[in-house]
């Protein structure tokens, strides 16, 4: 996503590629993208619309296994960066929430399976919540294979402003709630990744230049695959859970490629007004129209086919007369010119709140 037109210069350490990583497909030409499935639940008997049951993610992670190199998360970051690469179909495995039914269900077979994982944890509730990792629980887990990151201290909206609170004032204050999770995580693993899960996927422009200012990466929750032109404080992530959760839908996605976007004229994901009149363009790297078949890009919005045009390095899609509160994305893809069966993805978010400043869970 290029919703912030620069690319970040704060450091990344370079990983080396973990041994779990290699698969059949490390043998083929190094590469600096990849794709990121997030989960959540994972247990036939948590809310559906975040959950995989443990037969599906079971099914998820053999088909993986057969196809894909799973890597660190860690190291699919540095290689978009630029600072390192990954194999050939490279892809991680993250968690949003830190619930016991990952480790009670879901360790087990990313554990048989030699895959590594990040999850993204609540400090605040971790072992005060009865559905919630312990610390224990989360030490034992980093020894065979897990990472831990930053999704706040206990996964409140990063958007929502308290009444008569400044711009100032609230950014002040979800810095401190991250500053503080950070802080936290790494007093109880003995790491800090600077890694960022947006609560809900919600972010601004704002918040996302604070958090590359002081050398924080952040991941959203619209979709696509990472790439050299990802903007590392909202990478995109494929939900694989609840409606997503279908693997033959979920095989494109694993297959797709990163937008080559360099910008866009909608710059920031939280809009004030639920109408956006002008046409939305996308503008693509120079060499796109020899990668990517514009000519069959498609760009939807909630199931509905949005009208768009396009030219040889550029497209754009007219959005609905009214956007919906709460959280809504525009998903556009198109398949490779050289690449058969496999597309570019991209994804573009938009958070309104309610006329009180609130955002639905």
């Amino acid at each position: 996503m290029q919703f912030i037109m620069t690319r970040w210069g704060f450091p990344l350490l370079v990983c080396l590629l973990s041994l779990l990583s290699v698969s059949s497909y490390a043998q083929k030409s190094p590469h600096s993208s990849g794709v990121i499935l997030l989960y959540h639940h994972v247990s036939a008997d948590t809310p559906r619309s975040t959950s995989v049951t443990t037969a599906q993610f079971e099914q998820h992670l053999d088909y993986i296994a057969e196809h894909y190199s799973v890597v660190p998360l860690q190291d699919l970051v540095t290689a978009a960066a630029g600072q390192g690469s990954v194999p050939d179909n490279a892809l991680a495995i993250t968690f949003d929430d830190g619930y016991e039914n990952i480790l009670q269900n879901g360790h087990p077979l990313l554990k048989a399976h030699g895959f590594p994982y990040t999850v993204f944890i609540n400090p605040a509730v971790i072992g005060k919540q009865n559905n919630q990792l312990s610390w224990a629980q989360v030490e034992a887990m980093q020894k065979e294979g897990a990472s831990f990151a930053n999704h706040t201290m206990d996964h409140l909206h990063l958007l929502e402003q308290h009444i008569g609170e400044t711009k100032q004032a609230w950014l002040a204050r979800v810095w401190k709630n991250i500053s503080d999770a950070e802080t936290m995580i790494a007093e109880h693993t003995g790491k800090s990744l600077k890694y960022l899960a947006y609560p809900f996927g919600e972010y601004n422009q704002t918040l996302a230049r604070k958090l590359a200012d002081n050398g924080y990466i952040a991941f959203g929750q619209h979709s696509g695959a990472v790439g050299s032109f990802t903007d590392m404080a909202a990478i995109p992530r494929f939900p694989a859970a609840g409606p997503y959760a279908n693997l033959d839908t979920l095989k494109t996605k694993m297959a797709s490629l990163a937008m080559p976007v360099t910008s866009t004229s909608l710059t920031d994901p939280e809009i004030s007004e639920r109408n956006v009149k002008k046409p939305v363009a996308i503008t693509l790297n120079e060499d796109a129209a020899s990668l990517v078949r514009l000519s069959q890009l498609a760009c939807y919005f909630q199931g509905e086919r949005l009208p768009i045009k396009t030219a040889q390095s550029q497209f754009e899609f007219t959005l609905p007369s009214t956007l919906p509160i709460g959280r809504s994305r525009v998903n556009c893809t198109a398949p490779s010119n050289s690449l058969s069966g496999r597309f570019y993805w991209y994804s573009m978010p938009f958070f309104i709140a309610t006329k009180e400043g609130k955002y639905p869970d």
